[in-house]
């Protein structure tokens, strides 16, 4: 990483060898070798850091497939685990099961269709492959009906709205108070509207009562329209933002 860093500033600065030699010769050829130095140098410069650009995408698109595949895969996993539920109750004539076992998918079903509609892509994608790096923290979100986000607020609002969600999810899931080996710990996220806000409410039997995470919370927003509230209940936060289409 330091290489990467270091080599356009040392080509910046080998037009020192050039420059000193033109200060003490201070000649035609001299001149000349220094400004085609200099341009070299800085042709060697921009491409390099063009190259360290295009290296750096090329990784954020190779970890952003390696975590769709896995997303992809664990989809997979839940969809064969239902079949062979449903197989399992079918086998046993057990079919009162396997009708409530249906229904229970469709539900499932029908909130990542929510999920999926909210309209901020980022947003999506987290909620949708959070499974993958989930460690013991169990994530479930629910969707007020027909909200569509990208529909009540700009491409800018939305992306600090989803920041300011997956800080928090990120801030609870690391710093939300600590659970004994192998527990697993869950949040539920639900996003609705009220009045012309957005809300985004986290339920968790674990959030902190304490002020140290809610400024810890409030200093990854970004915006100043987001506003992070401490519910009554004291097993809920929530999030609001004005929308401003």
């Amino acid at each position: 990483m330091f290489q990467r860093i270091r080599a356009p500033y040392l080509a910046l600065g080998s037009i020192l060898i050039p420059l000193v030699f033109s200060l003490l010769y201070p000649e035609g050829l001299t001149i000349i070798i220094l400004a085609v130095w200099s341009v070299a140098a800085a042709c060697f410069g921009m491409w390099y850091m063009h190259r360290q650009a295009e290296n750096e995408r090329k990784a954020a698109l190779r970890s952003l497939e390696h975590t769709a595949i896995a997303t992809l895969n664990h989809h997979r996993h839940d969809w064969m685990n239902d079949l062979q539920v449903l197989y399992g109750y079918i086998r046993m004539n057990k079919h009162d099961k396997s009708a409530d076992y249906v229904e229970t998918i469709k539900e499932r079903v029908a909130e990542e269709s929510k999920i999926s509609k909210l309209g901020i892509p980022s947003l999506v994608f987290y909620l949708q492959s959070f499974r993958v790096n989930a460690g013991n923290l169990q994530l479930s979100v629910q969707v007020e009906e027909h909200l569509k986000l990208d529909a009540v607020m700009s491409p800018e609002d939305g992306e600090s709205l989803a920041s300011a969600v997956i800080e928090t999810v990120r801030a609870y899931q690391y710093g939300g108070g600590r659970s004994s080996w192998g527990e697993v710990r869950r949040l539920t996220l639900f996003f609705g509207m009220d009045q012309n806000d957005v809300i985004v409410r986290f339920e968790g039997s674990e959030i902190p009562a304490d002020s140290n995470f809610l400024k810890k919370v409030r200093s990854v927003h970004g915006s100043e329209r987001i506003r992070t509230e401490k519910l009554p209940t004291g097993e809920m936060l929530q999030i609001r933002m004005e929308c401003q289409t």
